[in-house]
């Protein structure tokens, strides 16, 4: 079974909204206008690329990132890997033809059988609303989290207000930088 991780920039209260910059929110482009940059404190970054085989992103973020990130030498590995777009609505037409093979699928369940197909981990990058079904589901497995010392206030959460059972998580490796950034990995516990 493939490993399904959630990697996100995220606020101190839970905002993953427009971390980079993209328009439309009012604190958007917090991560790195609020923040002194560290890079050792973004290592995880390069890591994940070295060790995903596949990405999975909402319809959403795939359409933000396949317009910038294709072209980014800093997501090259991204650029050659197989991706999936979990959306209702895209058609194979709506996707790029110079970021890779990638397959819309259309349903949470879609995803479960992704999961159970060969092959190493799958990284999910922003997809707010993607992962808060996902982690509703049951279906992801890690999560990397870069937490950033800001209160947002409103904003896109990572995790749904959704009421339900209590999913475990086990702390397996945490470090905290001189910026007040924390890199917290946890597995759930199933």
């Amino acid at each position: 079974m493939r490993t399904l991780i959630s990697t996100a920039f995220v606020s101190l209260d839970g905002v993953v909204e427009a971390p980079g910059g993209e328009p439309g929110y009012r604190n958007s482009g917090w991560t790195f206008k609020d923040v002194e940059f560290l890079p050792e404190a973004f290592e995880i970054k390069g890591r994940e690329q070295e060790e995903a085989a596949a990405m999975l992103l909402g319809r959403t973020s795939y359409e933000s990132f396949s317009a910038v990130w294709p072209d980014m030498e800093e997501f090259a590995t991204y650029k050659v890997m197989p991706k999936y777009v979990v959306s209702t609505t895209l058609t194979d037409n709506d996707l790029v033809t110079n970021w890779g093979d990638t397959t819309i699928l259309r349903s949470l369940d879609d995803v479960a059988a992704l999961k159970e197909t060969e092959g190493g981990p799958i990284i999910i990058h922003g997809s707010a609303t993607l992962n808060q079904n996902l982690s509703d589901a049951g279906l992801i497995d890690r999560y990397h989290l870069l937490v950033f010392p800001l209160l947002l206030g409103a904003g896109k959460r990572l995790f749904s207000t959704t009421d339900k059972d209590t999913q475990k998580l086990h702390l397996t490796e945490h470090e905290t930088y001189p910026n007040g950034l924390q890199k917290n990995v946890f597995d759930v516990i199933h």
